[in-house]
């Protein structure tokens, strides 16, 4: 399906729709630039929408089992307030008087999104965003939306129907590089947040001169020092409840040691707390048998495929955890499969510096007294979040996003020089 003019259209109507893409792109972007009030208000009647009960039908007919629960997590992050502040810390300060003049705050103006099918409405989430910087959004759905994104651009354009021209959504798949190309074209910035190959297929895609804006994906790990006496089940519950599918889930459990007893006893010790989360969230016959069946599946792949690998495999139930010898950070088994591995914190750089670019959230557990200095040695290693391990899938206010604000990634600054080189007055009407 396609979004266009705050419809949605079939499929068939691709083709229509790209020929006059290029005269509605540069028609709305010659007309009043989109305020960030008009987004916000729209914003705020879909919160009000969700807050009332009112879209949970449409959330269970698009939506997977969990959303719900998820939006309700996620909900002050995209209140009003928060927004606002968002706007004021991410691009506030860029705007203003300067020595030559005045400089302003303009979006990019046409982005092209890539969005993953990894978790529900992260398609609309970064249109936005997009929006909120003032872009036309272009939008090519991942394979596998079963419509949430479309709903919830029209019940954006219902509720403002100014948003109609800047925002389009196109189920394109990717190997429909004709189309893709024809969108890239149009774009000042393409966003992507795959992986490696989809990165690559786009720097091709995109023309020169196409800002190539990469959230890629991330690695995340666990670091525990002197965890003797601490409670887990924190840890677990995250690595149950992520699956191992977010950027921000525990892929492996680094230990602060180098003694491999010690790492066993750890095991040990960390699987019956694994196997009561696993129990917790694999109620259902279904789930559990899905659960049993992984724990199998990474047994069965001990044996065979990392056979005289010195790897230690302790299975429970609904779960497992294999103890590796080596140190190198690495996506871990799914559902509550988990790996674990030394890493003395004199490795910590050098050995987490071979993920450089990659590293996105680590789980601290540690003496207080050492937390200080744990964070500091991660953060020097290219660590951009810094968590309690029940926390590490959880969004924080006004926090980054892999270390940068993505706000400030889809705007530019106009310098305007003033005739006689005095500063002038930054407009009333400055949006930022």
């Amino acid at each position: 399906m396609i979004f266009a003019g705050g419809k949605i259209l079939p499929d068939s109507e691709l083709n229509a729709v790209l020929s006059l893409l290029e005269r509605e792109v540069s028609q709305t972007l010659s007309g009043p630039p989109l305020e960030a009030g008009t987004v916000l208000d729209a914003l705020e009647a879909l919160g009000t929408e969700l807050d009332s009960g009112a879209l949970d039908n449409l959330i269970a007919q698009y939506a997977p089992p969990g959303t719900r629960e998820e939006l309700d997590r996620v909900r002050p992050q995209i209140s009003r307030n928060m927004l606002e502040e968002r706007l004021t810390l991410e691009l506030g300060g860029l705007s203003g008087p300067r020595p030559f003049g005045r400089s302003e705050v303009c979006p990019l103006g046409v982005l092209l999104h890539v969005a993953p099918g990894n978790m529900a409405g992260l398609p609309a989430f970064t249109a936005v965003e997009g929006l909120l910087a003032g872009n036309l959004n272009l939008v090519k759905l991942p394979h596998g939306d079963r419509g949430l994104t479309l709903a919830v651009f029209q019940k954006l354009t219902e509720a403002e129907p100014r948003l109609a021209p800047w925002l389009y959504a196109f189920d394109i798949p990717s190997k429909d590089t004709a189309s893709l190309r024809r969108l890239a074209a149009l774009a000042d910035g393409v966003v992507t947040w795959g992986g490696d190959g989809a990165i690559s297929n786009l720097r091709e895609l995109a023309p020169p001169g196409c800002k190539l804006i990469e959230w890629g994906h991330r690695l995340s790990f666990a670091y525990l020092s002197g965890w003797t006496g601490m409670d887990l089940s924190p840890l677990a519950d995250h690595i149950v409840r992520t699956g191992g599918l977010l950027c921000s889930s525990c892929q492996v459990i680094f230990l602060d040691t180098d003694l491999l007893s010690a790492a066993e006893q750890f095991c040990k010790k960390f699987l019956p707390v694994l196997e009561q989360a696993a129990a917790s969230h694999y109620k259902t016959p279904g789930r559990a048998a899905q659960a049993a069946l992984y724990a199998r599946e990474t047994a069965l792949e001990q044996m065979v495929d990392r056979t005289g690998s010195g790897d230690l495999n302790f299975p429970g139930k609904l779960c497992s955890i294999t103890l590796r010898r080596d140190m190198e950070l690495e996506l871990s088994h799914l559902h509550g499969n988990v790996l674990v591995k030394r890493l003395p914190r004199g490795e910590i750089i050098p050995v987490l510096r071979r993920q450089k670019g990659r590293l996105q959230t680590a789980g601290l557990i540690c003496p207080e007294s050492e937390r200080g200095a744990l964070a500091a040695l991660l953060a020097r290693a290219g660590v951009n979040r810094i968590t309690a391990p029940g926390h590490m899938s959880d969004t924080f206010p006004l926090e980054a996003h892999d270390g940068e604000y993505p706000l400030r990634r889809y705007v530019r600054v106009v310098d305007i020089e003033h005739p006689q080189g005095r500063p002038e007055a930054t407009p009333a009407s400055e949006k930022f």
